[in-house]
């Protein structure tokens, strides 16, 4: 039977933009006993999707790591997003412990790359979708936290207290244009390309993570 480690809260709620009709959405990270993965029988589902007033996902936690190691914007969230119980109690130290983890999981080129890839496909649903003020918040968020990563090595997941807050909100409310919001998007995917170019060779430290792999698997045997 699968355990969760990890529960943390997303979206609004964690972006510091919700409103009285916000949604909570969570993600998270869950592990099999290794005895499983390891039988003729092995779980074939390594991701836990349920979709509704309540958005939650979950990962198993290899895949969550190598989702990580990618670069992946929506997992990388879990690593700083607000942390909140599980079905079995709260976030077990193995979770906590796997939010350590940040610092060695992230690398220049991915981080770019994803960031900027999220950011077009945001791009793409705003011009072509309806839920503009949606995908206008997440295009210029999604650009805003890469260009953080690659400069300081964190980001922000509440963006109360970012330079970018107050655009945030108008934009949220509706109150935007399409020129602006192309327009604003441009400025900070330059500056995400020179924050790139600026710091091109961090690498992902992969012991720590395989380290981190190896002893749940041990401790987690049944």
């Amino acid at each position: 039977m699968k355990r969760q480690i990890l529960k943390v809260i997303v979206g609004s709620q964690a972006h510091g933009l919700a409103t009285p009709e916000s949604d909570f959405d969570y993600r998270g990270v869950f592990i099999y006993p290794t005895s499983d993965i390891l039988s003729m029988n092995a779980p074939a589902d390594q991701t836990s999707w349920v979709e509704g007033k309540e958005d939650d996902t979950s990962w198993e936690l290899r895949k969550f790591l190598i989702m990580a190691t990618k670069g992946n914007p929506t997992v990388l969230e879990c690593f700083k997003s607000p942390v909140t119980d599980i079905a079995d109690g709260k976030t077990t130290n193995l979770g906590m412990e796997l939010r350590e983890l940040f610092p060695h999981v992230w690398n220049s080129k991915d981080v770019h790359n994803a960031y900027v890839g999220y950011g077009l496909n945001q791009r793409k649903k705003f011009l072509e979708g309806d839920r503009k003020a949606k995908y206008a918040c997440a295009y210029l968020r999604s650009l805003y936290n890469g260009w953080e990563i690659l400069t300081t090595g964190d980001f922000s997941v509440n963006m109360s207290n970012t330079e970018i807050y107050e655009t945030l909100k108008k934009w949220k409310a509706g109150e935007f244009t399409l020129g602006e919001v192309i327009d604003l998007t441009a400025v900070w995917t330059t500056k995400i390309h020179a924050a790139f170019d600026n710091n091109p060779d961090k690498n992902t430290n992969g012991k720590p993570i395989n380290d981190f792999l190896l002893k749940v698997r041990k401790e987690n045997w049944l």
